[in-house]
């Protein structure tokens, strides 16, 4: 084999597909937690190699945002939800809903890959995650503005709360059954805060 074939092979494969990378570095992440994931791993993971991984996407740090946008426009997606003209009640409601299961949906996923990272605080994959833990509950809000709902960053608030609460539950080990009640009791409380 030449150095120009050699260089060629330890390069990106052909086929390889980024959103299937970031998937899958999604889910080594979620399932282990950022720290405990290197680069060796997502490498080994993706199938490329680290002077591929860093010319693909730059750093660890940089490719764990790119997996945090695809968790948050794919597990939750606020579009799904979030839909001018409809109901705050329903939209919030389904969403909530939609977390309870999506939070226990896989044995070695559980929990919200955004919502557990921001708890690391000052860590650069802390910052990462709740930037846009911060951006979605924003979006939250300017839905609710835009429903004339009063008070619309306390209920903003409420409901950012009761998905961390999901969150934590389930990965503390809780079964949806047990977080779909829980999501089903929050939306009596959400029935008062979205009263006109």
């Amino acid at each position: 084999m030449t150095d120009k074939e050699n260089k060629r092979a330890r390069g990106r494969p052909r086929g390889f597909a980024l959103d299937d990378a970031i998937e899958a570095g999604q889910h080594l992440f979620h399932e282990h937690g950022y720290e405990n994931v290197s680069v060796a791993a997502l490498t080994e993971a993706i199938g490329i190699t680290p002077p591929s991984f860093y010319t693909a996407f730059g750093s660890k740090g940089a490719f764990f945002r790119d997996a945090l946008q695809r968790y948050s426009t794919t597990v939750v997606p606020l579009d799904r939800f979030l839909i001018p003209g409809q109901s705050p009640r329903t939209a919030l409601g389904d969403m909530l809903m939609a977390a309870a299961r999506a939070y226990s949906a896989h044995p070695q996923r559980r929990g919200c890959l955004i919502l557990e990272h921001a708890k690391a605080g000052a860590t650069e994959w802390g910052i990462a995650a709740t930037q846009i833990a911060g951006e979605n509950r924003r979006r939250v809000q300017a839905f609710l503005e835009a429903s004339d709902i009063p008070a619309p960053a306390r209920v903003a608030d409420y409901v950012a709360t009761t998905m961390l609460g999901l969150s934590s539950a389930a990965r503390e080990g809780w079964e949806e059954a047990r977080l779909i009640a829980v999501a089903e009791t929050a939306l009596g409380g959400l029935d008062q805060l979205v009263q006109r």
